[in-house]
């Protein structure tokens, strides 16, 4: 596992914990110490998971109100906890963060979704990201990481049966 896929790992824990016990303010920290203890003891993630963390927080509203609009059919209330976590750090780097590339981001969410939700939940989180992906091409809303940066051979194409 990367080392950047562990950050990722440990980010949706604490979202998830966070969102879990009812959102509790001012122990997003505390939660994060927690997650990072159990998951990777020794790791130095250099801050990723604060700033994933944290800036997914600062955006909460405008993410949900993005996950609602591309999922109408699923109120945001009603997506398990595992699917709505990971759609959020999802969206938070696909559409807020700069140093991530747009197809690594829902690549990365895909593989969480995967790991940690149900059966449906890496299609799921791959139909609303690349959804939401497409209507920033269409909008012409391309961050400068993926102008300035030609997709690495690692990355993996999203895809409707992911």
């Amino acid at each position: 596992m990367s080392n950047r896929h562990l950050a990722r790992t440990i980010a949706m824990q604490t979202l998830y914990q966070w969102d879990f016990n009812g959102k509790p303010e001012g122990r997003v920290p505390e939660i994060m110490a927690f997650c990072k203890e159990e998951f990777a003891p020794n790791f130095d993630d250099e801050g990723f998971v604060s700033d994933l963390v944290n800036g997914t927080l600062a955006k909460v509203e405008e993410i949900d109100a993005t996950i609602t609009a591309f999922a109408p059919e699923w109120p945001i209330d009603t997506i398990t906890v595992v699917d709505r976590n990971v759609l959020r750090l999802g969206v938070y780097e696909l559409k807020y963060s700069q140093s991530v590339p747009s197809k690594v981001a829902i690549n990365e969410a895909i593989e969480l979704a995967k790991g940690f939700g149900g059966e449906a939940s890496g299609r799921f989180v791959n139909g609303v990201l690349g959804a939401i992906y497409k209507d920033m091409l269409a909008k012409g809303e391309i961050k400068e990481v993926d102008k300035n940066s030609p997709p690495k051979k690692e990355e993996v194409k999203p895809t409707a049966n992911a």
